[in-house]
């Protein structure tokens, strides 16, 4: 929960100072890249699916456990056939929430990403994001410009909503 609550910003610092230069040392290039940013982006959503993954396990009633220990099923299988199938929603929940945190992140991934507006051609070039894209050039942007910052958010809003859609039809599916 603790890991949950720290900023943005202190994660794209953690990236800049430990993060970029490990991978600048161990693959080559400048370190700020792709990889960089989806390792950050990995980093920051996993305290988000745990706690709400840990908190869906820990609603799961303990009768449920030990009904599988009974049957005869060792605490492996009572806990991956029973307990896990019985929370399975809550884990679901808790992915759909860190992915649309990462989906969302702008200024850790603005940190270590390169801040370069191409398009990468490995997982080490730089790369911009669309929200760093709208962030950056909002406060200057007239006219056409500001068109088209505001049609890269309604893709952005477009390709959130596709994600949620798409999830929520597995999650149908699973059922």
């Amino acid at each position: 929960n603790l890991m949950a609550g720290i900023p943005s910003v202190v994660y794209g610092f953690f990236g800049l100072v430990v993060l970029v230069p490990f991978i600048r040392e161990t693959f080559g290039g400048r370190g700020m890249s792709v990889l960089a940013a989806s390792v950050l982006l990995g980093l920051m959503i996993l305290p988000t699916i745990i706690s709400v993954s840990e908190a869906s396990i820990r609603a799961v009633p303990e009768t449920y456990y030990e009904g599988g220990l009974a049957l005869g099923a060792s605490r492996e299988r009572s806990v991956f056939y029973t307990v896990l199938p019985a929370a399975k929603s809550g884990i679901f929940a808790g992915v759909v929430l860190g992915i649309g945190r990462a989906v969302g992140e702008t200024m850790a991934v603005m940190m270590v990403a390169g801040n370069q507006p191409v398009i990468p051609d490995s997982v080490l070039s730089g790369v911009r994001t669309l929200t760093t894209n709208i962030v950056l050039e909002m406060g200057y942007s007239t006219d056409l410009h500001r068109e088209a910052l505001i049609a890269t958010a309604v893709v952005l809003f477009a390709f959130i909503l596709l994600i949620n859609l798409s999830l929520s039809m597995f999650k149908r599916r699973v059922k």
